[in-house]
C-alpha cells in the first residue's frame, strides 16, 4: 500500500465529520445506543464497535489502521507508551513456567519486566548474543514460549538476522516480538521478515514533536484480538483520543522529518568518523561496523542514532563535553526535533565510573531537524 494513502487517506472518512480536513477529537469516555439491542450486540464484540474508550475510540481508530498499514500487519493496537505495549505483548504470551529469550541489552523497562515482574509467577529469561543465530539455538528451551528482539538495539546497535529467528521460532511454535523503534516501519519491516509482533514506541518519529507519549504493538488480526480482550482491556493502558490525535498529526509528515534526519544523520557520522578525537564511532551503515552486511539487506536507513567514544579519560571530561554543547540537548530517548546528547555514565554513581570500562565512556548522539551545519559545528570540540 503506498505510504502516501496511508498516512493522507487511509482511515479517514471526512463525510463522518463535516468534510473537515483534519479528523476530529472524539473526547468521549463512552457511546450511546438506540436500544437494548444494539448494545448487546457491542458487547457480543468489543473491538468492532464503539462502546467505551479504554477500548476502542473513534479518533484511535483512524491511527491503528494507519499504523498497521505501515507495518504491513492486519492490525493494531496503541497504547499510552512503548513499555505498555511491550508489557501487554510479553503478557499475553507467557505463563507460570514458562522461559523467555531476549537479546542482551534490551530497554531498560523491559529488562525490568524480565528480572524483577516475571521472576514473581516462576517466568525466567536467558539473555543471548543476538547477532548470531545459534545462540538462540543454544537458548531455547523446551518451556520457551518468547523471543524478545530489538533490531538495531539502541545503543550498541546490535542486529538480530529477522528472517533467521522468525524460521527458528515457527518451526519451535515459540512467539516472536520486536522493538523496532530504532528504524520505525519506514526503515525496516519486521512483519514481512517474518517476526509475529512489532513494537515501536511512537513517542519517538511518529510523534516527532516531543509532545506526546505512544506505544504501536502491530501484528495478526487474531494476535491483536487475543491482547485487545485481556491485557489490553484489563491493563487500561490504551492511549487517550487527544494524544491520538497528536500522533495523527506527526504522521502527516514522518517521510519527510525522516529524510531530513537521516541525510543529516550521514553528514554528522561522515564528520565524526574522521575527527580526529573521536577514538571510534558505531553507526550500522558505517562500513567497519561488524554486521554492516545484514544491516543494509534488513533496513532501508539508519537514521538518526550514533555512539562514539572519544579521547576523554576521566569521568569529568566527558560531563564537561556533554555540560559544554550549544545546540545538543541533554535528555534521554529519540526521534523528536531536538537533536540530544546523553553520556552512559549519566545513569551510574561517580564512584562507580571506570576508565578501564569501555562501556562507560560511551556517548550517545542523536540527530535531529537542525541544519546539519550547525550540528556539525556543535560537535567540533
Amino acid at each position: 500500500m503506498d505510504i502516501s494513502y496511508i498516512i493522507n487517506q487511509l482511515g479517514e472518512d471526512r463525510r463522518d465529520y463535516f468534510n473537515a480536513i483534519a479528523p476530529p477529537i472524539i473526547q468521549t469516555s463512552n457511546f450511546a445506543f438506540d436500544t437494548v439491542a444494539d448494545l448487546r450486540k457491542a458487547f457480543e464484540d468489543e473491538m468492532s464497535t464503539y462502546i467505551y474508550s479504554r477500548g476502542i475510540n473513534p479518533t484511535v481508530d483512524i491511527l491503528r489502521k494507519k499504523l498497521a498499514a505501515l507495518d504491513g500487519a492486519e492490525d493494531c493496537l496503541v497504547f499510552n507508551n512503548g513499555a505498555a505495549a511491550t508489557f501487554a505483548a510479553v503478557l499475553a504470551n507467557v505463563k507460570s513456567g514458562d522461559h523467555i529469550v531476549s537479546v542482551e541489552h534490551p530497554y531498560s523497562w523491559t529488562k525490568h519486566l524480565f528480572e524483577k515482574i516475571l521472576p514473581r509467577f516462576g517466568i525466567t529469561t536467558t539473555y543471548i548474543d543476538g547477532r548470531y543465530i545459534e545462540n538462540f539455538e543454544r537458548a531455547i528451551l523446551p518451556n520457551t514460549s518468547l523471543i524478545y528482539l530489538e533490531s538495531p538495539t539502541s545503543w550498541y546497535f546490535e542486529i538480530q538476522d529477522l528472517e533467521a529467528v522468525a524460521e527458528l521460532a515457527r518451526a519451535e511454535g515459540i512467539v516472536t516480538l520486536i522493538d523496532n523503534s530504532y528504524c520505525s516501519p519506514l526503515y525496516q519491516k519486521p512483519i514481512e521478515l517474518g517476526i509475529d509482533m512489532a513494537m515501536q514506541t511512537a513517542t519517538k518519529y511518529i510523534g516527532g514533536h516531543s509532545d506526546t507519549l505512544g506505544g504501536v504493538l502491530c501484528g495478526s488480526a487474531e494476535m491483536m484480538r487475543k491482547i485487545f480482550l485481556s491485557e489490553f482491556l484489563c491493563i487500561g493502558s490504551g492511549i487517550q483520543p487527544f494524544n491520538a490525535w497528536l500522533l495523527l498529526r506527526g504522521l502527516r509528515t514522518l517521510p519527510a522529518r525522516l529524510d531530513r534526519i537521516n541525510r543529516t544523520t550521514q553528514k554528522v557520522y561522515e564528520f565524526l568518523k574522521d575527527h580526529p578525537r573521536v577514538e571510534s564511532i558505531i553507526y550500522p551503515f558505517d562500513p567497519g561496523f561488524d554486521q554492516y552486511e545484514l544491516a543494509k539487506k534488513q533496513m532501508k536507513e539508519a537514521p538518526g542514532l550514533i555512539s562514539i567514544y572519544t579521547d576523554h579519560e576521566t569521568a569529568q571530561e566527558i560531563e564537561n563535553f556533554c555540560n559544554s554543547r550549544k545546540y545538543f540537548k541533554m535528555a534521554v530517548s529519540w526521534g523528536g526535533h531536538e537533536s540530544l546528547i546523553i553520556p552512559k555514565l549519566s545513569s551510574m554513581k561517580m564512584e562507580d565510573f571506570d576508565p578501564g570500562v569501555k562501556e562507560h565512556q560511551m556517548i550517545r548522539i542523536y540527530v535531529g531537524l537542525e541544519d546539519a551545519e550547525q550540528l556539525i559545528s556543535d560537535l567540533n570540540f
